[in-house]
């Protein structure tokens, strides 16, 4: 079942990001499905800690960035509606190194009128899922 109300395009959802936290950690929206979005971001320099692993801030933006875009996606009317986050949370499993590249998926728990809830799994090259994120959105009205 298709969730988004405004039609998603790679193209739209990259240049979004355009100057802006998700651009400078190279995140790239790679795949969109009817009820999930898919994201890599790499391993590299701007989003490791000092001992070279993938820094759980850098999980969390990328969480967070991909649940507050599928939000905005399922929203009815952009000019009277936006999104904000209330909460997230992360557990992170394993880790990834240097070199690698991470992709994340977010698919919906709940979508409603005032909140929409999102869980973004994330998973290294290998395969090996790595973290797992919860984001709460409030859908509130543009002032």
């Amino acid at each position: 079942m298709k969730i988004w109300k405004i039609p998603p395009s790679l193209e739209v959802l990259n240049k979004t990001g355009e100057n802006t936290l998700v651009d400078h950690l190279n995140i790239k929206f790679i795949e969109i499905g009817d009820d999930y979005l898919k994201a890599t971001m790499p391993v590299d320099k701007t989003t490791v800690q000092p001992m070279r692993l993938l820094h759980g801030g850098a999980s969390v933006a990328l969480a967070e960035t991909m649940g507050s875009v599928a939000s905005v996606l399922c929203l009815d009317d952009l000019s009277k509606q936006s999104v904000v986050g209330v909460e997230i949370n992360a557990n992170h499993l394993s880790s990834a190194k240097e070199g690698d590249t991470v992709t994340a998926i977010v698919k919906p728990i709940k979508i409603g009128r005032q909140l929409h809830v999102w869980e973004i799994k994330i998973y290294r090259s290998d395969e090996r899922q790595i973290c797992v994120s919860r984001l709460t959105i409030a859908v509130v009205e543009r002032r």
